[in-house]
């Protein structure tokens, strides 16, 4: 017997979960500027610097909405110019999200957080969501659950993809339940995959929903909102 051979001894091979499987449409990209997903709670659009900065950053102005982020911004300027260097490309896509109504003590119109389209790959249908923060006093609460659901429905249904995926720092698992309760699946846990602010490396944890995932956790996203 080979090393090689010998490495790849204990290693079952995953079998193929769609053996039948059939071209897949063409994803639509990017959206028009002026989408707005409207919910109960809130309702996304995409981001406007010039507009949305101030608001945003006023929102998430709080160490505990950075501690698991790459980097924080100590003021709109470098807030304004880190999203311009690292998020607005064509393959991202960041969205503000404003409540539509009073709730729990805030305005309507008020903007809550913020959350992206990643890593986006037109020619395989798929895109990530993630750089998604909130105010404090919104966690836990159905911001995050419809927010990801607008964004999920309008990823499957109408851009088609095929698969969103979610990462989070391993520290994070505050965020590692949150998605979770979203009826994404776990896919595995990527070792030393990202720096974090610090210097240090995280290992970071990688949950996807799919096309064929997605009745199924709509259907529960729409129970909890609606429970």
């Amino acid at each position: 017997m080979t090393g090689g051979e010998a490495v790849g001894a204990g290693v079952v091979p995953v079998s193929d979960a769609r053996p039948e499987d059939s071209a897949w449409p063409t994803m639509s990209w990017p959206p028009p500027s002026d989408t707005v997903l409207r919910g109960q709670v809130v309702e996304v659009a995409p981001l406007d610097l010039e507009r949305d900065i101030e608001a945003l950053f006023s929102a998430v102005d709080d160490e505990r909405v950075w501690e698991h982020l790459p980097f924080r911004a100590s003021d709109t300027d470098e807030y304004t110019d880190f999203l311009r260097r690292r998020w607005v490309a064509p393959t991202v896509l960041p969205w503000i999200v404003r409540l539509v109504a009073p709730y729990r003590d805030l305005l309507a119109g008020t903007v809550v957080g913020t959350s992206s389209y990643l890593d986006v790959s037109v020619h395989d249908a798929r895109l990530e969501i993630g750089s998604t923060a909130y105010r404090p006093d919104v966690w836990g609460t159905a911001v995050n659950p419809e927010t990801k659901l607008l964004l999920l429905g309008y990823a499957f249904d109408e851009l088609h993809v095929g698969r969103v995926q979610l990462k989070t720092d391993v520290r994070n698992t505050r965020s590692q339940r949150a998605i979770a309760r979203l009826g994404a699946r776990y896919e595995g846990t990527l070792s030393r995959y990202q720096r974090r602010a610090d210097g240090t490396v995280r290992d970071t944890v990688l949950f996807s929903v799919s096309a064929e995932d997605w009745p199924r956790v709509r259907s529960g996203l729409l129970t909890r909102l609606n429970g």
